[in-house]
């Protein structure tokens, strides 16, 4: 192991998640060999004890040294991994040891910046490290960390957050995200997406990049708005008004926006924005379509307010988004690009 670089300390403890502990030093790792640079990170993984740690996978993990020997040096960066548990029923709730959450805060003081990767961050919210703070965490614990630790601003959509010295990531594959954003800010963009090239990640994806899809949302158990998201879906091109939804579920419109809101999570309009962003998604990644074209399919009017619609739930514009996203030749504005049906979101 080298002894060089700036020294980032990965927690270690009993059935944490193996990628936030495995998927980071990839990454770190291709930073070395990318810019032949011997003051890259020094990773070493910390834990209670030298003895092996077992991770969720049931891979067990050799640590590098213990909190107590990480406490009297300094650190870079602090990198704390989760660990979730699922009931009977299937449901996902964050597991956090007291013991760990002591020495987190413990290390913390010892560090220039503090970062979770997926449910870790219910362990800074526990070491009072997000306080005041806004902070992300994988989708399906985000409930969970906003009603234990109500002092946390709690961003269910991003797949990582920076709010001062202190950085949160979304779920599982969104470790590598986060890490390549550690490296763009201590090396530079360019070497970041020379990393992200060796990841055969397509670029580096901006922090505003949702971990949401709208195909991924919860299913609902009321088959009348199953049928309307699969007519949202097929007329994403159309006005969509709440009195048209209505109309479609044979509902009252206040009757309509209740079952969404039990249902979803949400409000009608609100998802047909998500699903009309979606599909804009889809279309700037794989066509040329132009974005007066995308406009007009998605359903958004102007392109004004597609633009707002990306600044409000990517963080990003959707030329940017083509950029860093782009793949394949194209197909002009070819069969992929249509009025109805055949786009990403509702089902």
């Amino acid at each position: 192991m080298t002894t060089v670089g700036r020294l980032l300390v990965i927690v270690l403890f009993e059935g944490v998640d193996l990628l936030d502990v495995t998927g980071p030093p990839e990454v770190f790792a291709l930073l070395r060999r990318e810019t032949d640079d011997a003051d890259g990170y020094e990773v070493v993984l910390a834990a209670e004890s030298m003895a092996p740690v077992t991770t969720s996978a049931g891979v067990r993990v050799l640590p590098d040294l213990t909190f107590a020997e990480a406490a009297a040096r300094r650190i870079d960066t602090l990198l704390v991994p989760g660990s979730v548990e699922t009931d009977a029923e299937r449901r996902v709730r964050a597991v956090v040891d007291p013991g760990v959450v002591r020495w987190v805060r413990t290390l913390a003081g010892r560090t220039r910046r503090v970062t979770s990767v997926c449910v870790g961050a219910h362990i800074l919210a526990a070491a009072g490290l997000l306080d005041g703070r806004r902070a992300t965490t994988h989708w399906s614990t985000a409930r969970q960390l906003a009603d234990e630790h109500p002092e946390v601003e709690v961003d269910a959509d991003p797949i990582f957050i920076r709010d001062g010295d202190v950085w949160t990531g979304a779920g599982i594959s969104s470790c590598l995200d986060l890490s390549l954003a550690l490296v763009a800010e201590d090396f530079g963009e360019p070497t970041a997406l020379r990393v992200a090239r060796q990841l055969v990640m397509y670029l580096k994806r901006p922090s505003g990049q949702s971990q949401f899809s709208v195909p991924l949302e919860p299913v609902s158990t009321t088959r009348r708005v199953e049928d309307l998201r699969h007519y949202i879906t097929r007329h994403l091109a159309g006005p969509l008004t709440l009195a048209e939804l209505a109309a479609s579920a044979h509902v009252s419109e206040r009757q309509l926006t209740r079952v969404f809101k039990a249902e979803l999570g949400t409000t009608p309009s609100a998802y047909v924005e998500s699903a009309r962003v979606e599909r804009a998604r889809h279309l700037l990644e794989s066509t040329d379509a132009t974005l007066e074209r995308i406009t007009t399919v998605c359903g958004f009017g102007t392109t004004d307010t597609l633009l707002r619609a990306f600044r409000r739930r990517l963080d990003t514009t959707p030329m940017e988004y083509r950029r860093r996203f782009r793949t394949g030749s194209g197909g002009g504005d070819g069969e992929d690009v249509r009025g109805e049906g055949g786009g990403a979101g509702g089902g």
